[in-house]
């Protein structure tokens, strides 16, 4: 039986209003400031007082549509998964959930997720894990 890919339903354009990180006020003058954003407080702030040509603030009106917000480019929504009894959570919700198996999951458990996922029709996002055998030589 060949298992046909798991593909989204509806699939609306997701669009990032803003993908470029909003920088801190002065991180290019003083190396002890690091870029991470801190909000402007001073009286006399230029940025605070949002003057032309000065770094912009993050505002609400950046954000993403509430559809289309934390989905991945195939049109899922991801969730990480520990153990099977929350895979079987996912089987009513399988065309707009996809797994993500955390990387403490060890390989004899993430093959159990493989097969049960495969079953239960949910797509995971990543199977590039490496499913390592080992063998024990007589030497050692």
């Amino acid at each position: 039986m060949a298992i046909k890919p798991i593909v989204y339903v509806y699939r609306q354009t997701i669009v990032k209003k803003r993908t470029e990180r909003f920088i801190r006020h002065q991180t290019d003058r003083y190396d002890k400031f690091k870029r991470n954003w801190r909000k402007p407080r001073g009286i006399d702030n230029r940025v605070r007082r949002h003057f032309k040509g000065q770094y912009l603030m993050p505002s609400i009106g950046y954000g993403s549509n509430k559809k289309t917000c934390h989905m991945l480019s195939n049109g899922f929504k991801k969730v990480l998964v520990h153990n099977v009894k929350e895979l079987d959570i996912l089987m009513m919700r399988n065309r707009k959930y996809c797994v993500e198996i955390p990387h403490g999951v060890s390989s004899k458990k993430r093959k159990l997720f493989v097969e049960r996922a495969q079953q239960l029709t949910v797509a995971i996002e990543v199977l590039e894990f490496p499913i390592v055998t080992r063998t024990r030589s007589p030497f050692s």
